[in-house]
């Protein structure tokens, strides 16, 4: 009797362990879906999605947190500098420890909704969402997929990549300045944040309208706070 009480307790905490294991890999396959989602359906290149799943894993890929982000673009006019910026938006960066002597492991993407634009005016922020400009309805998203990192410093960089706006793709090249933030004994988180700067001509995306009264060039920042991704 007593050999079999031990049996069924030996079974039980098999089970037991069995099944915390598949929940455990559940939510890992759970969490991983939600991390890819918004790059899926041919945006990226699975084998740069494979990249980012394993660094996920390997502890060295941060998310972009929303809350704490902005990501925008200003433009000069006739009249005065247009300023917009975006409420959704997704993405993370990859940044394996070693840094520099790693850095073609080294791998950003983000995903901007077009319609979540938000500037001072509604008459400008409905005509640059318009046919004339961004076309959310036909161009939902702005995507940027780096190509690879060139360190310029200790927290600095240059990031060389793809940038598809209103459905045309450009190679761009973003500076970056990357700051670890600190708790309040001064010492390191697992939070960064990452501003980022680059100029782009938007007749070049297919956005030509109005040039005789808004320029050209467009300054695309951001500065986004990323934090370190646990499974």
């Amino acid at each position: 009797m007593y050999i079999m009480n031990i049996n069924i307790l030996f079974k039980q905490i098999l089970v037991t362990i069995m099944a915390v294991g598949w929940l455990s890999l559940a939510h890992a396959n759970a969490d991983e879906d939600d991390l890819c989602e918004p790059f899926r359906d041919g945006k990226v290149d699975t084998s740069l999605l494979s990249s980012m799943l394993a660094a996920a894993r390997d502890g060295y890929l941060y998310r972009i947190e929303k809350e704490t982000s902005q990501v925008g673009f200003c433009v000069s006019s006739k009249f005065s500098e247009v300023k917009g910026h975006f409420h959704e938006f997704s993405g993370g960066i990859a940044l394996p420890p070693t840094g520099a002597a790693a850095k073609s492991d080294d791998q950003a993407m983000i995903v901007i909704n077009t319609a979540s634009l938000d500037t001072d005016g509604s008459l400008i922020e409905s005509m640059i969402k318009s046919e004339r400009f961004f076309d959310v309805e036909k161009h939902p998203e702005i995507l940027f997929i780096s190509r690879g990192f060139e360190w310029t410093g200790t927290h600095t960089a240059t990031i060389a990549g793809d940038l598809t706006v209103h459905g045309i793709t450009k190679p761009v090249v973003f500076a970056v300045t990357l700051t670890h933030v600190k708790d309040a004994s001064g010492n390191p988180t697992h939070r960064m944040v990452v501003k980022a700067t680059t100029t782009i001509q938007r007749a070049q995306f297919g956005m030509d309208n109005m040039s005789k009264l808004v320029s050209d060039d467009v300054n695309l920042c951001m500065s986004v706070e990323v934090v370190r991704y646990e499974a």
